[in-house]
């Protein structure tokens, strides 16, 4: 919101904002505020939006090709009850935009399994729809091999068709570029993108906080896996469909550690491979004293009990969820720049400066700069030139002494908060 907020006037990611928000993610939010301002409800209804649209996609897919022995919509059942695990996986977010996308090229994917011959614009969508989810969160980038690797090994792609796939991925790529470009930007997106991968991680919540919830619908899926890849035989298509999800829930483990900030509403990437094999586990069950109450307590007790357990780690998880702690000292002003991981300040108050993802910009700041490099930090602030400072750590502190003209233009006028001359 508050990204969305600054590119609506007029900035430009990376170049006058250093945050790790994918291109396209950033401008979807940039739409959203400039037609309806800092309203929450908007967030929230577009992503119930896109939510139903990957339930209905994915079931319909599901049903398509011919994944289960019979047609059924206990996958768009068990679907929606996974989204109900965390309050945050049906709130607009990079993650829920890319990963929407990276459904559609599972389904392309999908769609490998059961021709019989080669489709050059099946192929192709592949590629697209997987760069177009990298534009909305730039990490989805590791889920490249993912699709060539299964689109060779298990799709069986010829030459042309995986040379179709790196075209299609490399297209919305491209265009990202070409935008900079043309926005004379280029050169410091190329110099901000590399950060991206390579500063700390850090975790919004403890790994245990969304752990001990997840154990309930990863024992069903693993019960799942056994009841419909073991202990019952299978088409080769349905292999060859089930060696995709098994090779999806892979990578999504691998990358979900690479994520720079970790927190329950990146898990959204796991929900279509654990909706497969969790149907399978209710359509070769008995419906007994087993499966009944495992079926009622996914889809009743997950959304009730995660409900309730997410509200009483409110306190607990304080990194995560914005409180109002901090703002009584905080002089009322248009514009703020916060050097710190406490956000609460753009509560009320505008950003006000280029720093919005401060672990990516401390990491920012901390290398090893030419002059070049220096005259453009100088300028960012410059031309930005917000109103308070609230330098948390000493951060900017130390950007006064390898700058001592910003000394000409900030005061401290209290520890750690800094104003405008």
């Amino acid at each position: 919101m508050v990204l969305g907020e600054r590119l609506s006037e007029g900035y430009l990611l990376y170049v006058d904002i250093i945050d790790d928000t994918g291109p396209l993610s950033a401008g979807v939010f940039m739409a959203i505020h400039s037609v309806f301002g800092r309203s929450e409800w908007v967030y929230e209804l577009l992503g119930i939006i896109l939510v139903g649209t990957q339930i209905y996609y994915w079931n319909s897919t599901l049903i398509k090709f011919r994944v289960f022995d019979e047609n059924t919509y206990l996958p768009a059942i068990i679907m929606a009850a996974l989204f109900y695990f965390s309050f945050d996986l049906r709130q607009l977010s990079p993650t829920l935009l890319g990963s929407t996308f990276l459904i559609l090229a599972l389904g392309q994917l999908f769609s490998q399994t059961v021709l019989q011959k080669e489709s050059n614009e099946s192929t192709l969508l592949i590629g697209i729809y997987g760069g177009l989810a990298t534009g909305f969160h730039l990490h989805f980038l590791f889920f490249l091999p993912y699709l060539i690797f299964s689109g060779l090994v298990i799709s069986g792609f010829s030459f042309r068709q995986l040379f179709l796939t790196l075209i299609g991925f490399a297209l919305p790529i491209i265009s990202i570029l070409l935008f900079y470009y043309w926005n004379d930007g280029l050169e410091q997106a190329l110099q901000v993108w590399p950060i991206f991968f390579s500063y700390p991680s850090y975790s919004y919540q403890p790994m245990l906080s969304w752990l001990i919830p997840a154990i309930f619908p990863l024992l069903l899926a693993i019960v799942g896996y056994i009841f419909g890849g073991i202990l019952r035989g299978s088409t080769i298509n349905q292999q060859k469909q089930r060696q995709l999800i098994l090779l999806l829930l892979f990578f999504s483990s691998t990358l979900f550690f690479l994520f720079k900030n970790q927190a329950s509403y990146q898990l959204v990437i796991f929900i279509p491979g654990l909706t497969y094999l969790i149907t399978h586990l209710f359509l070769h069950l008995n419906w007994g004293i087993i499966a009944k109450p495992a079926f009622y307590g996914l889809t009743l007790g997950l959304p009730f009990l995660g409900m309730n357990y997410w509200n009483s780690r409110t306190s607990q998880d304080s990194t995560y969820f914005v409180l109002e702690d901090s703002l009584h000292i905080i002089p009322k002003r248009k514009s703020i720049l916060v050097m710190g991981n406490d956000p609460s300040p753009y509560l009320n108050i505008s950003l006000g400066g280029p720093f919005l993802n401060y672990n990516m910009s401390k990491s920012y700041l901390n290398r090893e700069k030419k002059l070049e490099e220096k005259a453009q930090i100088y300028y960012m602030i410059q031309k930005q030139a917000p109103e308070l400072i609230l330098d948390e750590e000493g951060q900017f502190n130390i950007l006064l002494q390898e700058l001592p003209i910003l000394q000409k233009n900030y005061q401290e006028t209290s520890p750690g908060l800094y104003e405008k001359k």
